[in-house]
């Protein structure tokens, strides 16, 4: 399980790699009680057991996004709805930097969101 979810990260081309690498540290940096897991073939990271996000590497765009689960119930002008029924992503150009505001105000948003349905 471990190699799984450590493997994704290694075997990424740069600058994939790194950005990945950054935006996994970015998010667990958001709580204490985030844990990492590997689910759905993916790396998902979960507040308390219950998922909030994931990381991928978008097919069409080859960029790296932020999968976020119950996206549909945040607004935010950088998250993109596709062709998903509840998540919604945030992509991010790996050679460019990283726009940490942006992705710790999407997840903070994210996380009070599954704090709350957590707390139901």
């Amino acid at each position: 399980m471990e190699n799984a979810l450590d493997n994704f990260y290694l075997n990424k081309e740069e600058p994939i790699k790194s950005c990945l690498l950054a935006l996994k540290e970015i998010i667990l940096a958001q709580n204490e009680e985030i844990t990492t897991a590997w689910k759905y073939g993916m790396p998902f990271f979960c507040y308390k057991g219950k998922m909030f996000c994931y990381l991928w590497v978008h097919k069409k765009y080859k960029q790296p996004y932020i999968g976020i689960v119950e996206g549909m119930q945040i607004e935010h002008p950088q998250l993109m709805v596709e062709k998903r029924v509840r998540m919604k992503i945030m992509l991010v150009d790996a050679n460019q930097d990283l726009p940490i505001k942006t992705i710790q105000v999407i997840l903070k948003k994210c996380l009070a969101l599954t704090i709350k349905r957590h707390s139901l």
